[in-house]
This record gives C-alpha cells, sequence and structure tokens, in this order.
C-alpha cells in the first residue's frame, strides 16, 4: 500500500401435464374438476394456502436480513444480498460497503474474511468489485484527467490540495504518463465540506484551465477564489462512499485500491500485477 494524508410467480395446476392421451373431453373435466375444487381450496386452513407460495429458504433469509437492518436503519440502502464464504452467513452490500449477516438477520459483523490457505482477502475482493461498478459510472466530465495518447492504465486518484503526498504524486506526472499511465482527478478535501481545502478545489475547477489551476494549486500558488457550478462535492460523497479515508487514494479500473502514493515505476508493478 502506498503512501498519503489520512482524514482529519402463484403455482397453477397445468392441464398440459395431465398427458396426451387425454381427450378434449377428458381435459375439459379436469378443468371442470379444477373449477369445483377451488372452493375447497378457499374454505381450506389460511396457513395451507400460502403453503404454495412459500419462499425458498434463501428468500426468507434474505427478507430477514433486509427487516433487521430496516429495523435498525430505516432508509437503509441494500444493493446485494448474496452468499458469503461463511456457511450460514450472507454477504450483504450497504451503499457500497461489505457486510456479513446472519442468515437469519440477528447477527452482524463487519471486518475482513481471509482465506488463510491462498492468503487472499475476500472482504477486499468483494469490496473492488462494488468499487469497480460505482467508479465505472463516473462520468467523464466530473474528471480532471492528465493521460498520454494512449494510455496503457488509468487509475482513478482522490485528491486534496493541500495533501503533501498529492503533491508529490502530481509532481511526477509526466513520468506516469511516459509510462502510459492516465491518471483521473476526483476531489477528496480532507478537511470536509466548506473548508479551505474544498475551496481551493472550487477555485481550480472553476479556473479556465483545469490542468493548468491544478498544477499550480499543488505547487502552492493562490488561485483567485472563484465559485461555480462544480462536482466537488459530488467527488467528496463519492469517497465517503467508497471508503476512502485519507489521499491520495489511488484505485485501478478493476477497483482495488493500489494506493496511497506510490512513485511512477511502483504505480507501474502495482498496475501490471492487478491485470495479470
Amino acid at each position: 500500500m502506498g503512501k498519503g494524508d489520512r482524514k482529519t410467480a402463484k403455482g397453477k395446476r397445468n392441464i398440459s401435464s395431465y398427458g396426451n392421451a387425454r381427450t378434449n373431453t377428458a381435459k375439459k373435466a379436469a378443468v371442470q374438476v379444477a373449477v369445483k375444487k377451488e372452493p375447497a381450496k378457499k374454505a381450506a386452513p389460511a396457513k395451507k394456502a400460502p403453503a404454495k407460495k412459500a419462499a425458498t429458504p434463501a428468500a426468507a433469509g434474505d427478507a430477514a436480513i433486509r427487516q433487521s437492518l430496516t429495523n435498525v436503519v430505516p432508509n437503509v440502502k441494500i444493493t446485494a444480498i448474496r452468499p458469503s464464504p461463511l456457511a450460514g452467513v450472507k454477504e450483504v452490500v450497504v451503499d457500497g460497503q461489505i457486510l456479513y449477516v446472519s442468515n437469519d438477520g440477528k447477527l452482524l459483523f463487519q471486518g475482513a474474511i481471509i482465506d488463510l490457505n491462498t492468503r487472499t482477502n475476500l472482504t477486499e475482493a468483494s469490496e473492488a468489485g462494488e468499487r469497480r461498478i460505482i467508479l465505472a459510472a463516473v462520468p467523464a466530465a466530473q474528471k480532471i484527467s492528465f493521460a498520454p495518447a494512449k494510455p496503457k492504465y488509468r487509475i482513478t486518484v482522490f485528491t486534496d490540495i493541500d495533501c503533501g503526498y498529492c503533491r508529490k504524486m502530481h509532481e511526477h506526472m509526466a513520468e506516469y504518463n511516459k509510462l502510459g499511465i492516465a491518471v483521473d482527478y476526483l476531489f477528496f478535501p480532507r478537511a470536509g465540506l466548506g473548508s479551505e481545502s474544498f475551496q481551493k478545489a472550487v477555485n481550480v475547477w472553476c479556473a479556465p484551465d483545469r490542468k493548468v489551476a491544478m498544477t499550480s494549486s499543488k505547487a502552492g500558488k493562490t488561485l483567485p477564489k472563484k465559485n461555480c457550478s462544480n462536482f466537488v462535492t459530488a467527488d467528496y460523497s463519492l469517497g465517503q462512499k467508497i471508503g476512502v479515508d485519507g489521499t491520495p487514494a489511488v484505485y485501478a479500473t478493476n477497483g482495488a485500491q493500489i494506493g496511497g502514493y506510490l512513485n511512477p515505476a511502483d504505480m507501474l508493478k502495482a498496475l501490471e500485477k492487478q491485470n495479470k
């Protein structure tokens, strides 16, 4: 990991299944029998009728999980419930974050599941998959990009104008580009919305040439204070959603976090490793 600055359907009887040997009369009789028996079905005890509509164990478990989480957080946004590596436990995606909940919805825990045989962080792999989807949906118009003519790799970097390692990374931009690495910047002012760092990000976005302004601001120059329609708040919210807690936060196109600050040569090695 590189270096960085921390954040301050109903079941109906299928008539055709009775067999092709039946005549039309026989088929009609079968329908009539079914119709005649229908009142009996309605008169059956209420608990027997839903038995045909009973949810599968998995669906019932998912419902229990949704209900339990909703009881705790009424407006919770659950985007996926799927099997986890642990028996009796589901992996639940809540607004981009990975949680683990028992099938009965009674127990919840958050943390990393490690495969000791392969020494693989299975939770991180799931989180990367979620980040890949989220970051791929960010439009090009929301980014400030420094890219070579024919990039081999792209990285998304959440940056803070006042972050020391962010500035150090930007100093090597020409080298990253020379190695075929395109850098797509999104803002993450660690001090929060409305802070001085937030305003500096807005100043960059509102400048006539954002790339020039980014370079100047990261070099310590003071830009004219500006205000315009911008994506700084959206960037910051996106960073929070995917778990950014320091800058620079660097992500490959597959959603894997590969930094922190890495010098150009190490960044290239990390990207090559992700693409093996």
